[in-house]
């Protein structure tokens, strides 16, 4: 599953939705200033490498799908990337400054992600989890779509809100845990949606005649709604430092 994205690099890139620099400016603020390096794991096509770029230092970027990488390669020739899950990453000895991940915490091992990554940490290491979650403005046109996609594929259950968060909290690894969230309402047309809805795990894993089925219904409620939705696009940024 951690690869089932790859089949669609370059749309995702296209349509999936980058990060607020509240995330950026969050994490400086946290953490007390620049980090001496930073560990993206999961960077994808690199939505949120584009903003850790921005903090001003050294950046590894991981991430396991070569077509994702190749896309990362090319838009970020600066950025070191290696083509490997976090599982079999090895960090440097001296540990980096702050470990961060862009809405792929969830297909890393849970099991052992959080020993793994305050391995990886300096003493003064930060971990920053950031994710965007797609709401709806219009909590009818929510109900709506949630109630068909649940009639066509009952089997997915979605995550709590709060998840990053709790988990976080509960490791028993991470002290100062702290989070903090940003609502944008972007709204997009029909075709753009049903492009963005092509790039998530639940739909890229299900078989051809039911993702038809998903996309084909969705495209009639989003006529019925006028052409168009207005997201509520919910950012969440979740920190902790080695306790």
């Amino acid at each position: 599953m951690t690869r089932v994205f790859g089949e669609v690099a370059d749309l995702y890139d296209d349509v999936r939705p980058g990060y607020p620099d509240d995330v950026r400016r969050a994490i400086l603020d946290y953490r007390g200033g620049r980090p001496a390096q930073v560990v993206e794991i999961g960077a994808g096509t690199g939505k949120g490498t584009e903003l850790l770029r921005r903090l001003g230092a050294p950046l590894t970027a991981i991430e396991p799908d070569p077509r994702m990488a190749a896309v990362l390669r090319a838009k970020f020739p600066d950025v070191e990337v290696v083509g490997q899950a976090f599982e079999d990453w090895a960090p440097p000895a001296a540990g980096v400054g702050l470990l961060a991940c862009a809405s792929a915490w969830h297909w890393t091992d849970p099991a052992t992600r959080h020993r793994r990554a305050f391995d990886a940490l300096s003493r003064d290491g930060v971990l920053a989890l950031f994710l965007n979650r797609f709401g709806y403005a219009d909590p009818a046109q929510g109900a709506a779509i949630g109630d068909f996609l649940t009639r066509i594929d009952p089997g997915v259950v979605p995550r709590a809100d709060n998840w990053p968060f709790d988990e976080v909290a509960g490791a028993g690894l991470w002290h100062d845990v702290e989070e903090r969230a940003w609502h944008h309402y972007p709204e997009i047309g029909k075709d753009r949606y049903l492009a963005l809805t092509q790039t998530f795990g639940p739909f890229r894993h299900r078989p051809p005649e039911l993702r038809q089925e998903c996309l084909d219904g969705l495209g009639a409620l989003l006529d019925d709604f006028g052409g168009s939705v207005v997201l509520d696009l919910r950012t969440t940024l979740v920190l902790g430092r080695r306790r």
